[in-house]
């Protein structure tokens, strides 16, 4: 990637994404691939039927909730949905520093998910029959709007995110998970 202090990438749906600062992210990670960060979220229930509120950083609340098919206000995304969204945003974003790297201007990306679970279990309230109470599958649909690139070369960085997705891979590969109560 040819890259200058002026080079900057903006579209009708995108604000501008800096090249030259996202080159030097880069080389950042290069220079030593053994930083790890923690992400942290505290989850409270609000006290509203299923509704939690999300407390990430110093962000307002990102708030859970549920359908009223499964008891909820319907005033939010259901954790589910929630996963699923943050799937796509991170396939979106991997989508779009990578446009950006590679020089072509984005147009527009578009990711659609969907996802089959079998709820029958409700919580391990319901069915308890075995059976896994989780995403039997998800389908994605992704669409990248460039300029600057051959339709090879949109599938050759679509199949890169895939393989570089920090969501997508703890999705698709065993993550340990600890649980303590307090």
């Amino acid at each position: 990637m040819t890259s200058n202090s002026a080079q900057q990438i903006r579209t009708a749906e995108f604000d501008v994404i800096d090249a030259d600062a996202l080159a030097a992210l880069s080389q950042k990670g290069k220079a030593d691939n053994t930083v790890v960060r923690t992400a942290k979220c505290r989850t409270v229930a609000e006290g509203k039927k299923f509704r939690h509120l999300n407390y990430v950083r110093d962000l307002p609340p990102h708030i859970v909730d549920e359908p009223p098919g499964l008891l909820g206000d319907d005033t939010a995304p259901n954790p589910t949905e929630a996963l699923l969204a943050a799937l796509g945003t991170c396939v979106s974003v991997g989508l779009q520093a990578n446009a950006v790297a590679r020089g072509w201007t984005v147009k527009g990306i578009e990711v659609e998910l969907e996802g089959d679970i079998n709820i029958t279990a409700v919580w391990g309230t319901g069915d308890l029959r075995p059976k896994n109470p989780g995403l039997s599958s998800i389908r994605m649909n992704v669409k990248l709007d460039v300029d600057g690139a051959t339709e090879e070369e949109v599938v050759e960085v679509i199949q890169h995110v895939r393989k570089w997705s920090p969501v997508l891979n703890t999705l698709q590969n065993t993550t340990p998970i600890s649980i303590a109560s307090k």
